[in-house]
């Protein structure tokens, strides 16, 4: 659950607050014309990613770096000529949609399609990803997945239409392009470092090495360098834009400047200060919401389990056996072994004993799908390291989902047997 939650935000966030102000930027600029123009972008550009999405999904199309290097050059081009044109334009609120006005209105539009096909197709390809251990979409793996997915979506819908009542009620009117600009120069600035990375790694024309760095490419490797490990500083500082936008509206709505002749007038002027207030107020939470999922949650979703420690056995290598007592694996919980091989090998396997059963759940510490990234208890339950799932300790010891893959053993004389040549036959799984 907590993977898509901060994944649909993190990749949905710079859209949806550029895409919002741009929209109401138009409406202010030119009336119901602007607003409906942006409307049918917004439409097709959500469209089209459908469209890759269901391309993708059904072709299992993979999508080359130059891809993105097509759709930063497009997003730079247009976010030019839209902050050119903005000055130009952008001056002055509810005037008539000229040559220029068209010009900023369909430049404008076509950055917010670009943002959302930049954005959008990956997103909607998240449901078809999740591991549901081939329990289906009507699974419990598959719904806490999913409630992660929805639960992100929500809240960025909920953001989008505040942020948009926002830009619609500050005054003065420059504060919304002002604030637009600054975002999308922000994010100019990150495709503009995201752009060469295809680039420099294929023009071999250049008799450049395919592996770049800083040394190699003067300022363009730093810039490539700086946003490809700093992706995160744009997101904040466009966050703090809009953070500043509501701190705005939230003082607006704090005084009363316009005249009034009765009390009703008086009270009608408080409750839409009131509604300000609350809009702002709403941003702010959502802002908050969004960077404790994109920084709190992301960091516990993403934090790196330790595995427990090997546990002691013995080893008979006349005989080609490791016995392990079933008194020391008998408590319910995992318990880790390792032997390793003639080759220098690690092989680990795991043992726990089934609930409310005499049988043992056995297998090497890897499975099919994930490798060897190993298995850890939590609360009580074992867990993939590498996907997050939870295993069913019942089918431990069965072939086949993410479920260990089965080791054989005998029960004999209070021990757990193992055959050496079993381990030896799962180096492939460790190397």
């Amino acid at each position: 659950m907590f993977k898509y939650l901060w994944m649909v935000t993190q990749d949905l966030f710079l859209t949806v607050t550029l895409t919002s102000l741009m929209h109401i930027m138009l409406f202010r600029l030119f009336g119901a014309k602007g607003r409906k123009m942006h409307a049918i972008a917004l439409s097709a550009g959500t469209l089209a990613s459908v469209v890759l999405a269901a391309v993708k999904f059904n072709t299992r199309l993979i999508i080359s770096s130059h891809w993105n290097h097509y759709i930063y050059a497009v997003i730079l081009t247009l976010t030019v000529l839209v902050l050119l044109l903005t000055v130009f334009f952008g001056r002055r609120e509810n005037q008539p949609m000229k040559t220029g006005g068209i010009l900023l209105s369909v430049s404008a539009s076509l950055l917010s399609a670009t943002f959302i096909f930049y954005s959008l197709p990956g997103v909607l390809l998240y449901p078809f990803s999740f591991n549901t251990m081939g329990q289906g979409y009507f699974s419990s793996y598959y719904l806490v997945r999913m409630a992660g997915w929805l639960a992100a979506l929500v809240l960025l819908f909920v953001y989008s239409r505040l942020l948009s009542r926002c830009a619609l009620y500050i005054k003065p009117w420059g504060h919304v392009p002002a604030f637009l600009n600054t975002g999308l120069l922000t994010f100019a600035v990150y495709c503009f470092g995201r752009f060469f990375v295809p680039w420099v790694n294929r023009a071999k024309w250049l008799k450049w090495p395919v592996k770049y760095d800083d040394a190699s490419f003067g300022w363009i490797g730093q810039l490539m360098m700086f946003t490809a490990n700093h992706s995160m500083l744009f997101i904040w500082i466009i966050s703090i834009l809009a953070a500043l936008l509501a701190v705005l509206l939230f003082r607006q709505g704090t005084i009363i400047r316009e005249p009034y002749d009765n009390p009703a007038q008086l009270r009608k002027l408080k409750a839409r200060n009131r509604h300000w207030r609350r809009v702002a107020a709403g941003i702010v939470i959502c802002l908050i919401l969004s960077t404790v999922i994109m920084t709190v949650v992301k960091t516990n979703d993403t934090r790196q389990v330790e595995l427990s420690a090997p546990e002691a056995y013995t080893v008979d290598q006349a005989a080609g056996v490791i016995t392990v007592p079933m008194e020391a694996v008998n408590d319910g919980h995992l318990h880790r072994f390792e032997y390793k091989t003639e080759k220098n090998i690690s092989v680990r396997w795991i043992v726990v004993r089934k609930p409310n059963s005499a049988a043992y759940g056995v297998g090497l510490d890897a499975c099919e799908v994930c490798g060897n990234a190993g298995y850890f208890e939590r609360s009580g339950q074992i867990i993939c390291k590498r996907c997050d799932v939870v295993m069913n300790i019942n089918t431990i010891g069965f072939k086949g989902g993410c479920n260990p893959i089965p080791l054989a053993y005998e029960v004999k004389d209070g021990n757990l047997v193992f055959q050496l040549s079993d381990l030896i036959a799962g180096e492939k799984e460790f190397r």
